[in-house]
This record gives C-alpha cells, structure tokens and sequence, in this order.
C-alpha cells in the first residue's frame, strides 16, 4: 500500500478555451472538474496502476466534500483530517495550442489542533504501508519544516518516505534523510541556487541534494527525461513522446510509477518514465493505466548524456 499525504489539496477545475484573450468573454468548448494535489493526483496514479492507496488530507467546506466524493467514486481510500476552513479551489485554462494557464488559490489555514491531527493521522495509517508519499505545499501556517518532522516520524515508524516539493521545505527536509526526492528542474535549480543548462548540470545538483541528506533523487527534467542518482548509480530515462495533449500531473504519475515499481533502480525510473510519458498524452489531469503504458518507448541508460543542453534551461 501507498500512503500519500497531502497538507493543501484543492477541488481542480479546468476548462478548455481556443485562446485566451485578456478582458473578453472567453466561451469554453469543455470543462472538467478533478481532486487536486500533489499528492492526491500520485494516489489516483497508484489506484489507475490498480494499487492500493490510502490518500490523507485535510478537507473543509463544500469543495472539501466534492474532493472526497470525486475519490470515493474513483476506489480511492481517503483519510479526512476534518478542519474549520474551505479546502481550496483552483482554475486552469487549456488553449488549443497547448499553452495551460492555472490559478491557485492560497488554501485555507489549519489550527495548531488540525496540523497535530494531520501527523497524528499519518501515524495511524502507516502501518503497513510500502511508501509514504508527502507532496505539495504547505498550507498556512505549517512552517517549512513541517516536512522534515514528518519524515523523522516516518522513519521512527520504519515506512520509506517520498518527497515532493521544493524551496525551505524541501532543504529542511533533507537532513531527516528523506528516501527519495523529487524535484523538477527549476525546483532542483533553486536548491542548489544556479541555473541548470546541461544534463550534466542537474546530475550534480542531484549529487549535492544526496550530500545534504537525500538518499535517492528523481529529479524531472521535462521532455529531456528524467534522472535517478542514488547509492547504487545513475541513470537517466527518457520516452518518444509524439503529442503532448496535457503536462497535468504528470509529474506526479512518474513519481507513481515509481513507486509502484519498487521505488529503487533503473527499472524502477523505467515505470517513471513510462508513466510521466503516458500522462502527458492524456487530457486534462487524467492519471494512466497500464493499457495506456508503452515500455517500449522508454530508454533507460547508465550512460548518461552530461553534456546535452537541456531544452529549457532551469534558473
């Protein structure tokens, strides 16, 4: 089983427009409306992989209520952690040409009482868990090293804990040892604090995150592929990819497939890679099945390609 938690998850709704255009009435050609979170989008990755998943969250209002009958109507297990105020709605804009324009809300604030019953409720879902997977933001007021407690805690229960977020959360994280943790490329070029041109580039930024507390990173780099330096190696994974129809959590089904797959080595990065690709392919924020899947797109090599320029430098 994979436990995920996320401390700010939102109600998600996207609308599909042929362009957006500043101060006219722009009529959408369809809608969605999907559970949002970083961490809420693995557990719906992990359940389409047809794994078992227990997703913690907190959830108030009205949007909290649809967020826990739209993952009840998908099979997924959810562990509320109730709390006085309104879960969070976000907005995203799809135009035609693939360009997505999203509007987070801040979400609301938990209670020194909420954010104890949020660790008290992951404490209790643990056992028996494979993975631990803690991803997103922080709502307000949780300090940056809220993570960081949370990892300790995991560790005491002895449950492997995935790590997916960024900034002083993910630095102060890194000296309880998380197991794995995964940045994108931006993410990873602000923990080092220097732009990232090559491949090269992120490899020893992902060095320097394992030096300072990280046992394993899986770090995305977009559509140049994705890297996995650990104690036993590194690798790196890419996938053919002919259309890109949405980028949607598609982070967050790489770190799925990864799981899923045993969370460590090349084949696990093979599954990320798979799963990241299959995503990208999918509208909207749609998680993947295995019949969505092609393993035989997916190159993963201990070779890695240091000197190829990344095509959107990080900074």
């Amino acid at each position: 089983m994979i436990l995920t938690v996320t401390p700010n998850p939102s109600l998600d709704r996207t609308y599909e427009v042929p362009s957006l255009d500043r101060g006219e009435v722009v009529r959408a050609t369809g809608e969605r409306v999907d559970p949002g979170g970083k961490g809420v989008n693995v557990s719906r990755a992990v359940t389409a992989a047809g794994r078992r998943t227990v997703a913690v969250l907190p959830l108030g209002g009205p949007s909290g209520a649809l967020v826990t009958e739209l993952l009840d109507a998908q099979g997924i297990e959810v562990a509320p952690v109730p709390i006085a105020g309104v879960t969070r709605a976000n907005i995203a804009l799809a135009e035609s040409d693939g360009v997505l324009t999203k509007i987070n809300a801040p979400g609301p604030e938990l209670t020194a009482a909420e954010r104890e019953l949020l660790l008290e409720t992951v404490r209790r879902q643990s056992p028996g868990a494979d993975w631990i997977a803690c991803c997103g933001s922080l709502p307000r007021p949780l300090a940056p090293s809220w993570y960081a407690d949370l990892v300790a805690r995991a560790h005491t229960a002895g449950v492997r804990i995935a790590l997916d977020t960024s900034g002083p959360a993910l630095l102060q994280a890194l000296r309880e040892r998380p197991d794995v943790v995964k940045p994108n490329a931006e993410e990873l070029a602000e923990a080092v604090g220097r732009p990232l041109a090559t491949v090269g580039d992120a490899v020893k930024a992902a060095e320097e995150l394992r030096e300072l507390g990280a046992r394993s990173v899986l770090a995305s780099l977009g559509a140049d592929g994705q890297l996995l330096v650990a104690d036993e190696g590194t690798w790196f994974g890419s996938a053919r990819v002919d259309a890109v129809r949405s980028n949607v959590g598609a982070g967050d089904s790489s770190l799925a497939g990864f799981l899923v797959a045993g969370g460590a080595g090349p084949g696990a990065l093979a599954s990320a890679v798979a799963h990241g690709a299959a995503a990208v392919r999918l509208p909207g924020s749609l998680m993947p099945t295995p019949a969505d899947l092609d393993p035989g797109a997916v190159t993963v090599t201990a070779e890695v390609p240091v000197d190829r320029s990344l095509k959107e430098p990080a900074s």
